[in-house]
């Protein structure tokens, strides 16, 4: 009698065999210790690092526009290695140097000293007034010996730095130096100014209290400052921030109205006797 033929074993209930579609084979089975990225540098991957640009104007070397403009230029070094590509990024402890070129840059950069009077707008220039840089001129310098002689190429880039009301004379720093800019404007920035504010209206010791410490503008609390009668009528103010018409709308808080106010120091460098509409160049050891 023939032998009937054996049919395949069944699997068992519940546990199905996959099995490769026809004409493939299974891939290989991959090795455990292979080495995989740790970052998969696609297209959605986090950047890594921080801006160049950035780390540059957070430590002083320049502002970021002119860190941007000495990348541009092959300028700047990373480690020791040229970087030329913007948006290029870095570690927040990576060693940054300037080129000599982007030195003598820096070197070249004027700062100018200007005793603003009342009338002049210190930034952009607004109908019917006239912006304080009108008054950096070869006429209104304030000159000695050693003093350099003003032409037109310093007016490239000049830009105040920091704002001083229409209403208040004094001192008003124009700079084409980023990092300048950035350590009396910036938003770290603690450096100090002073002013000499004539005020009418009563001031009791509370309200002194809270010029120093207490009052809030726009919903937001002002930093501590230090201010103390001079005589009857005159207050100082040294503050480390500067919001619009700050010192006025304080004295409107307590119960004061401003009649006066100048500006005599920021940080280091005084207003002095510099005459009133003129100007002059900070300064060979002058910092703020």
């Amino acid at each position: 009698m023939a032998e009937r033929p054996r049919r395949p074993a069944k699997p068992a209930a519940g546990r199905p065999v996959a099995m490769p579609p026809a004409g493939r084979t299974s891939p290989p089975a991959r090795s455990a210790d292979r080495d995989t990225p740790a970052i998969q540098q696609t297209d959605t991957a986090v950047p890594v690092g921080i801006r160049i640009a950035k780390l540059m104007a957070e430590r002083g070397l320049c502002s970021r526009r002119e860190a941007d403009q000495y990348i541009a230029r092959g300028w700047v070094y990373v480690d020791g290695q040229r970087v030329d590509e913007l948006g290029t990024r870095a570690a927040p402890t990576a060693k940054i140097t300037l080129d000599r070129q982007a030195q003598a840059q820096q070197q070249a950069q004027m700062t100018v000293l200007l005793h603003k009077p009342v009338g002049f707008v210190s930034g952009q220039a607004e109908p019917g007034y006239t912006p304080a840089i009108n008054l950096i001129k070869a006429d209104n310098q304030y000159r000695t010996p050693d003093t350099p002689v003003f032409t037109p190429a310093c007016l490239n880039g000049l830009a105040p730095a920091g704002r001083l009301d229409i209403d208040s004379t004094g001192l008003l720093v124009l700079t084409q130096d980023g990092r300048i800019a950035r350590r009396l404007i910036g938003d770290n920035s603690s450096v100090d100014k002073e002013y000499l504010v004539r005020v009418s209206g009563m001031l009791d010791a509370r309200g002194l209290a809270l010029l120093n410490h207490g009052l809030s503008l726009d919903d937001r609390p002002l930093k501590p400052a230090k201010v103390h009668w001079l005589n009857d009528d005159q207050l100082r103010f040294v503050l480390r921030e500067g919001r619009k018409r700050q010192i006025r709308r304080m004295c409107e808080l307590v119960g004061l109205r401003v009649t006066g106010l100048k500006r005599v120091r920021i940080g280091n460098v005084r207003l002095g006797d510099l005459p009133l509409g003129q100007w002059r160049f900070l300064r060979p050891g002058e910092m703020f």
